[in-house]
């Protein structure tokens, strides 16, 4: 038996077998070759080719039997490409005439065609460069040997076991035979741990090499919560976890008995929690576990979901429509897009960026691209008329960007109006509060938005210049760090002056120590998973509004979050043990 230490980042403990899934390519590089080598080489990717051909047949295969003719057609494309004597051509005269490896060739030779295709007119055939990435992707494994678990094979109770995973791919997995996740990369807030804690999904990351000291079918214990993952247990282990997955639904059950309880502090202030949610099969969890509304729904998960098709207007409507009926008569929040960073936009860009998570995304991308967006801004229109909808824009850093898409929005209520479809006009438009500037100009915001939520995910990664998804600086990753706690209060007075509802977001609204913190800063609306709501709501029920202001002020004279993490688990303790639970 082997145990090995990570970062908890979704709760839960996972049983299973272990399969490993390796995304990344390797790197390619650049080998000269001797006269004598070339025919070798030749032979070798030629070889590849087959293979690839083989595999994407496959694919092809299996989809047109579970999904369709429509999306097997994408895949009988690629492997027609392969077929394509022009293309094998130029990369074989690459390896004779520059002398080199068969992978720098086809890296070359992938290359200079996608520029070619970038270069079009036609936007048909621009798009086709992602094809053609595919195809090359497919091409350099075959080539470098390394081949992966198709999703829709894992059967069982599955742990997989990933160098990086997308939350595309932690996606389709969750929603298979997968009962949790172990990746080399990542932290708590990475948007692939966001979707695992929305499946339900116990989850670790920053386990760096994992992959090369487990085995496909090695039998795995996962705990969400430690951070630790147990290889090959003993059957003793075994049983003490199993043990602790009842005892763990059994917790879960007693947390539901809460939900018809109201949010509201001991001494009797009435408090909302609210739901973040990022899949439709979520909406109903927002009743279940008792919260009032949905504060956040990421619409860029329908985007991905649907990748590499856009989902179309009516697409959104459906699904917003289904979100303001089930939540009624509380608001149900749509974030527009929130597309750029490292989430799903090359295809909408056609650039490459340096450091995506600070260029072109979020609202930027969105009046980069007004046309693209038009059908979710329509969408939201419309759906307001059955319920309480409300819009809100991602990233805003200047009050220029809020200007200019309020005067976009308008115009496509305009559009609306001309055509004569039944749409809200007076649809409430807010703003995500998670970049530094954002935050230190609250005051002037506050008086052109309906509302703000401030996002501390991010807020916390560009306030502390912390990679929210590097596991080697989690340890800085600080959301108790005075500076923030500080930002955090400037914002609330600045939309209670304006007398604008303000929120919170962001993960921290679900851990039971910060939760109070936060109200007692000034906020009386905290978004966060579902799961979580009984939990905030049992804590926040024994502790009073006084108190929580008196250790809000005092964490806000400390000087590092060490000081006030240490100081705020005296105090709640404290005061919990001698309140009590109405």
């Amino acid at each position: 038996m082997q145990r090995l230490s990570g970062l908890g980042v979704s709760s839960g403990i996972a049983i299973g077998r272990a399969v490993c899934i390796e995304t990344r390519t390797e790197e390619i590089y650049r080998f000269p070759l001797a006269a004598e080598e070339l025919d070798g080489e030749v032979e070798r990717f030629e070889r590849a080719i087959e293979a690839a051909h083989d595999e994407i047949l496959r694919l092809r295969d299996k989809v047109e039997k579970q999904m369709g003719d429509d999306l097997a057609a994408v895949f009988e494309a690629h492997a027609l490409f392969l077929r394509d004597a022009g293309f094998v051509r130029r990369i074989v005269a690459r390896i004779r005439e520059e002398q080199v490896n068969a992978e720098w060739a086809v890296h070359r030779t992938i290359e200079e065609l996608g520029e070619q295709f970038a270069a079009m007119e036609d936007d048909y055939l621009r798009e086709r460069r992602e094809d053609l990435r595919d195809v090359a992707h497919q091409l350099l494994r075959s080539l470098q040997g390394t081949s992966h678990h198709e999703l829709s094979d894992l059967e069982g109770d599955v742990v997989v076991f990933a160098d990086l995973l997308t939350p595309s791919d932690t996606l389709r997995l969750g929603r298979g035979k997968v009962v949790g996740f172990v990746m080399e990369t990542g932290g708590k807030t990475s948007h692939t741990t966001i979707i695992a804690r929305s499946l339900k999904l116990p989850a670790i990351t920053g386990l760096p090499g994992v992959l090369a000291q487990v085995t496909d079918e090695d039998p795995v214990i996962l705990d969400g919560d430690s951070g630790c993952v147990i290889l090959h247990p003993t059957k003793e282990v075994l049983a003490d976890y199993r043990r602790r997955q009842i005892d763990w639904a059994r917790r879960d059950r007693e947390l539901m008995a809460t939900c018809a309880l109201p949010a509201r502090t001991a001494d009797g202030v009435d408090l909302e929690l609210m739901a973040n949610i990022d899949l439709p099969e979520e909406m109903h969890d927002v009743q279940r576990y008792g919260a009032t509304g949905i504060g956040l729904y990421r619409s860029e998960f329908l985007y991905i979901e649907r990748s590499p098709e856009q989902p179309s207007e009516e697409d959104h409507y459906q699904l917003y429509r289904q979100l303001v009926e089930v939540t009624a008569p509380h608001p149900a929040i749509i974030r527009t897009y929130d597309l750029g960073g490292r989430k799903l936009a090359s295809e909408l860009t056609n650039i490459h960026e340096e450091n995506p998570v600070l260029g072109l995304r979020g609202i930027r991308l969105t009046l980069a691209k007004p046309e693209v967006f038009k059908p979710q801004i329509r969408a939201l229109y419309r759906a307001a008329v059955h319920g309480n909808l409300w819009a809100m824009i991602p990233l805003v850093s200047t009050l220029e960007e809020v200007e200019q898409f309020r005067s976009y929005a308008a115009s496509v209520a305009d559009d609306l109006a001309r055509q004569g479809v039944e749409h809200r006009r007076d649809l409430p438009i807010g703003i995500m509060i998670e970049v530094p500037a954002a935050a230190l100009i609250a005051d002037r915001l506050a008086r052109e938005v309906d509302f703000f939520s401030i996002g501390t995910n991010d807020l916390i990664q560009y306030s502390l210049a912390v990679d929210r998804g590097n596991e080697h600086v989690a340890n800085l990753y600080q959301p108790l760090h005075p500076g923030l706690l500080r930002m955090l209060r400037f914002v609330i007075n600045s939309a209670d002056d304006a007398g604008i509802p303000v929120s919170v977001c962001g993960e921290v609204a679900s851990d039971v120590r910060v939760a109070p913190l936060l109200v007692g800063l000034g906020l009386r609306r905290l978004s966060m998973s579902p799961r979580a709501v009984g939990r905030i709501k049992s804590r926040l029920r024994a502790l009073r509004i006084s108190e929580l202001e008196e250790i809000a002020q005092h964490c806000l004279d400390f000087g590092t979050a060490s000081e006030v993490s240490a100081y705020l688990d005296r105090a709640l303790t404290k005061k919990v043990s001698l309140g009590t639970n109405p």
